[in-house]
């Protein structure tokens, strides 16, 4: 039922139907802004100490089905699309805690559709049921000390050896590399091939002989990510543990690609509206010259604009959301996505730290965390100047639509 104001006769946005997600949707939210408002918020200060989530808090995510949105009911999974991936971003990103979100993330929307979309029968079988439980956390391994956003140039070689490959190399800035269980490594196996036919994708488990963590990265933000440097040393891999088509690797990182860039959008404009909802809440109740900054023009107006912003950013993550589960190519979309709010969620937290003066400063205040967390948001996932080559080249194509 829709809600009416009686006294101004008006329908309330909140309580409309939304065009684009549906009774599910709202259910999945709900759960989410529970499980954030009870179970992490709480404890998020403690894992930025700790350098990680704990794994107890990501297996009772699993317990909830919050790790098989995406996974086909065939398989065991809610068989949801794109908009399910854009509600659990948005409520893990208002946690406060980007290191928290984008454990998630990785492990839900960009480390395990790997799997879910190329795996065999028998890697299914073995692996998929733990992803969903949450007890079985994963990475993926495509980022090189020099190769980022450009895939095709990754040096780890998997060179086949009787029944196995041999792979050697080292991967940087991998999310979940230090804890997580399950790696989903890029390697190339084609030396004579240009890099986009060149490459292949391994699962390699933690554990695996060769295969080590070179060190755990100390960053600016996302502290409660664990991050590293892989190691791989003549590490043998079982030929079975392929995942998809060998030398197919680059057009399946591609494919995926699409998902990681849309969450990470939906995660920053959700880390940007809260940010504006703690420094409203701040600039009311913090008085300057006996008055509320709330009451200093330039102050209300600077928010207001960036809330504007911020909801039409968010309005163009869920149209596109929308688009990827209609099947629409929907590559420029999500280019503007990434790059839009990787930007604007910086510009956003640059405001709100000024807005808390000295307070936006310290260690202790949410907005100081998420100033530092929104920082790699134009960084990574790809850099917002890739982002905009994307679209440049699908420019004409989306002025003539």
């Amino acid at each position: 039922m829709i809600a009416v104001d009686d006294a101004a006769g008006v329908l309330h946005p909140a309580a409309m139907p939304h065009p684009i997600f549906t009774e599910e949707h709202d259910l999945i939210r709900n759960q989410l802004r529970r499980f954030v408002d009870e179970q992490v918020k709480p404890f998020g200060p403690q894992w930025e100490q700790d350098g990680f989530v704990p794994r107890a808090v990501l297996k009772r995510m699993g317990d909830l089905g919050l790790f098989s949105l995406r996974v086909p009911e065939a398989l065991g999974g809610a068989g949801l699309d794109a908009r399910a991936s854009v509600v659990l971003a948005e409520e893990v990103g208002r946690s406060t805690h980007g290191g928290f979100a984008i454990t998630v993330l990785v492990h839900t929307d960009m480390a395990s559709p790997h799997l879910v979309r190329f795996g065999t029968k028998r890697q299914l079988e073995k692996y998929l049921p733990g992803v969903m439980a949450g007890t079985t956390i994963t990475a993926v391994a495509v980022t090189e000390p020099g190769a980022g956003s450009d895939v095709a140039g990754v040096r780890t070689r998997a060179v086949r050896d009787g029944a196995d490959y041999v792979l050697n190399g080292a991967k940087m800035f991998i999310t979940n590399g230090v804890h997580g269980d399950l790696c989903f490594v890029a390697a190339r196996t084609d030396p004579e091939a240009k890099g986009s036919r060149a490459l292949t994708m391994f699962i390699v488990e933690k554990g695996t002989p060769g295969f080590r963590v070179g060190r755990a990265l100390d960053k600016t933000g996302w502290r409660s990510s664990d991050t590293a440097e892989l190691i791989f040393e003549d590490c043998r891999i079982p030929a079975e543990n392929v995942l998809g088509e060998p030398n197919r690797g680059f057009y399946s990182i591609m494919a995926n690609f699409q998902t990681e860039r849309l969450v990470i959008g939906a995660m920053a404009m959700a880390e940007a509206r809260e940010a504006i909802h703690l420094t409203y809440q701040h600039v009311n109740d913090r008085t300057a010259f006996g008055k509320p900054l709330w009451d200093k023009q330039a102050i209300r107006q600077r928010l207001a604009r960036r809330l504007a912003e911020v909801e039409a950013a968010r309005q163009l993550v869920h149209h596109t959301a929308w688009l990827d589960a209609q099947g629409t190519d929907c590559v420029a979309q999500v280019s503007m996505v990434k790059a839009l709010a990787g930007d604007l969620v910086n510009q956003v937290l640059y405001d709100c730290v000024q807005f808390h003066g000295g307070m936006g400063f310290i260690r202790e205040t949410a907005v100081e965390r998420m100033a530092r967390d929104a920082r790699v948001q134009a960084i990574g996932g790809g850099a917002s100047e890739v982002m905009l080559e994307e679209i440049a080249k699908r420019l004409g194509a989306v002025l003539a639509d």
